[in-house]
């Protein structure tokens, strides 16, 4: 069964593995109360794909960057989030921003790629903005006689600096407060000091399959020895088997180590969560954070212009920042085995998902009992968007 945790309640702590222990015992896993029957329109009505980007995408607190994207001052990145280019920005005095990349003149867009600089220039006809988004320049400016400059800077969108992410509301008219819209899951992510970890890599690419289906990949160990067998993620955890607990709309699943069994013969080992489970986390609503003893996966996954095509970022950051080559070799073998297992295992099946979603006949599918951290998705974002479900 699920836990819903409370506000003040223990974070990651020492119960939390004896509870995973207990279900690798039992040969067992936290159950939903009954399958969940998913009608096959969740996934692919582009009319509820309107819905989905109007009312909850553009509208919710989403992850943009993590703080070590950017750690200097003046740093800055360039990336497209729901076909939108964002220019994120840490000004001088280390506040960070996140604007609509696009020049206030025609259009184009002033900054690419990332970097650290303090003014970008458009290049379509040089219109100058600062870090802080003012517009600084504009070349023959007896053109523009009676404009405000102070008027025609970039737009900036509601964004804060939490946890160890930037984040952001995608509609200019809109306002954010992350503290309200994480909860109780707050204290956890701040527990897990991600503000101290090293930026190291990222990847992204798009996938013929539902984002909301994509989340679901993150959320059940159930595939793990059908799709993971050979892999790192198939031979050290233990498949179908999890810990779920709610956090509102968000959720905690704690998927156990082979090595967690040694703590039944010896229970002078470490009874740290992150040493003997992935530790994985939903951020309502596209964010995956997947946490292991060396650093966390960041995967946050968007629709991508049909209903069954997402686009996917990957990243990873280490919990100790890299400081040596040496180091840095490490991290990338790291990431080169985390990233193939996403993109070459998961992502290898989710377009047989995606087809099957588009081109099937029957009208539901089911969704069982121990892939509770699934059931926990679907009726979040359903109950949202107004779908009934059984």
């Amino acid at each position: 069964m699920t836990t819903q945790i409370e506000p003040g309640a223990a974070g990651l702590t020492e119960d939390l593995t004896r509870r995973a222990l207990g279900l690798v015992l039992d040969r067992t896993t936290d159950m939903a109360p009954a399958p969940l029957r998913v009608p096959l329109h969740y996934y692919r009505d582009p009319k509820i794909a309107e819905i989905e980007q109007s009312q909850i995408l553009r509208r919710t607190p989403l992850m943009i960057v993590p703080s070590a994207r950017i750690p200097a001052p003046n740093d800055y990145v360039v990336r497209t989030v729901l076909e939108d280019s964002l220019l994120v920005t840490r000004d001088r005095d280390g506040t960070a921003h996140v604007f609509l990349n696009y020049c206030r003149h025609r259009g184009a867009q002033p900054a690419c790629g990332s970097g650290n600089a303090t003014r970008f220039t458009c290049p379509y006809h040089a219109w100058t903005y600062r870090n802080t988004g003012e517009l600084a320049g504009v070349p023959g400016k007896e053109g523009f006689t009676g404009m405000d400059r102070a008027g025609y800077g970039l737009v900036e969108l509601p964004s804060q600096e939490r946890h160890g992410f930037i984040w952001a509301v995608l509609s200019a008219e809109g306002s954010i407060d992350i503290d309200a819209h994480l909860g109780t899951m707050g204290p956890e992510l701040a527990q897990l000091n991600y503000v101290s970890y090293g930026y190291h890599d990222e990847r992204e690419f798009t996938s013929d399959v539902s984002w909301k289906g994509a989340l679901e990949a993150f959320a059940e160990s159930y595939h793990f020895s059908f799709v993971h067998g050979q892999s790192v993620i198939g031979q050290n955890t233990v498949a179908n088997t999890s810990t779920h607990d709610a956090f509102g709309r968000h959720h905690r699943m704690g998927f156990p180590f082979n090595w967690i069994t040694a703590l039944a013969a010896d229970p002078s080992g470490s009874w740290d969560p992150l040493m003997n489970m992935g530790v994985i986390y939903w951020i309502y609503p596209n964010l995956v954070l997947a946490n292991s003893p060396v650093g966390v996966e960041i995967l946050d996954m968007l629709p991508a212009g049909a209903p069954t095509c997402c686009t996917v970022r990957h990243s990873w950051m280490a919990k100790i920042p890299a400081t040596t080559d040496e180091q840095r070799a490490v991290y990338d073998d790291i990431y080169a085995q985390v990233h193939a297992a996403v993109r070459d295992e998961d992502f290898a099946m989710l377009p047989q998902c995606g087809e099957g979603v588009c081109r099937g006949q029957h009208d539901h599918m089911i969704i069982g009992r121990n892939e509770i951290g699934v059931q926990h998705m679907i009726k979040t974002l359903a109950a949202e968007l107004g779908i009934a479900l059984d």
